[in-house]
């Protein structure tokens, strides 16, 4: 009977640390646990390998997203799953007593631990979900980088911060609300992006990903393809690869029942003084 090798904490951190990751990093990161192979004690080992290299000064960033796909409808903080895979589900779940915290954004919830959490976190269902301000556009600013473990580039949301930087005709913002549960149990209705009609033919077939090459580290650890890379580059090729076409494109925001009229002020770039979501 073969045995499966056990993937190790230890050896996850010292794959990350050969790959570039350091103490004090500010790091979005995409994954799959099943990339690895067999790993000790799962999702866990790999978040906790990640806060090893990272340390307490560093900043750790996961999607929680739900996509809109929400049990009863509403968007709860501390009981909706992430449609983004084990490891980001877990890491969520940890809550605030472990130093992870969550956004109210009701689509594209950001969960974020360390140095910058609470200040990445706290203010994100007040501006454009995936924008300049949002938790990942603020990551970026400040020096950020983007590990994508044994997923590639599919699923990397920063070429959304990207989109909504250049004004991409496609996104609209805050143009859909959907019920939000506060932690006093109350209700409201929550801004969030207006996903395109149709796919991107730039960035949602991932067509940058070649010109990331010269820019990118690569390694494996354990059987997971790693690739890290600093959104500054990132943002570089992305532009490049969208300025000349992005404004010429036709697809516009989705229309569905949960269209709303944006609460955005496009000429000061901030939220309007009557929305709702300066209530909470």
């Amino acid at each position: 009977m073969e045995v499966v090798r056990e993937i190790m904490r230890e050896e996850i951190a010292a794959g990350l640390r050969e790959l570039g990751l350091c103490a004090g990093d500010r790091v979005m990161v995409h994954s799959s646990l099943k990339s690895f192979g067999r790993v000790k004690d799962g999702a866990e080992t790999v978040i906790f390998a990640l806060q090893d290299v990272l340390t307490e000064q560093g900043t750790l960033m996961m999607p929680s997203f739900n996509h809109t796909s929400l049990k009863g409808g509403t968007y709860d903080p501390r009981e909706t799953r992430t449609r983004n895979g084990i490891i980001p589900d877990t890491f969520w779940r940890i809550g605030e007593d472990g130093g992870v915290y969550r956004t109210l954004d009701p689509s594209h919830p950001i969960a974020c631990w360390g140095k910058d959490a609470q200040r990445y976190t706290q203010f994100h269902h007040r501006t454009l979900t995936l924008g300049p301000d949002s938790p990942l556009g603020l990551l970026a600013r400040e020096g950020g980088k983007g590990l994508m473990l044994g997923v590639g580039y599919g699923p990397n949301t920063f070429h959304h911060v990207v989109e909504t930087t250049l004004n991409a005709p496609c996104l609209g913002h805050r143009t859909e609300a959907y019920p939000l549960r506060l932690p006093d149990g109350q209700i409201v209705l929550a801004r969030t992006w207006g996903w395109r009609a149709e796919a991107c033919p730039v960035t949602d077939p991932v067509r940058y990903a070649p010109l990331m090459q010269p820019h990118e580290r690569r390694g494996k650890i354990g059987q997971s393809e790693a690739i890290l890379f600093s959104f500054a580059d990132a943002r570089t090729v992305i532009e490049n690869a969208l300025r000349g076409s992005c404004h010429e494109c036709t697809i516009r925001p989705r229309v569905n029942k949960f269209v709303v009229e944006s609460d955005w002020d496009e000429a000061k770039g901030c939220l309007k003084p009557d929305s709702v979501a300066w209530s909470y």
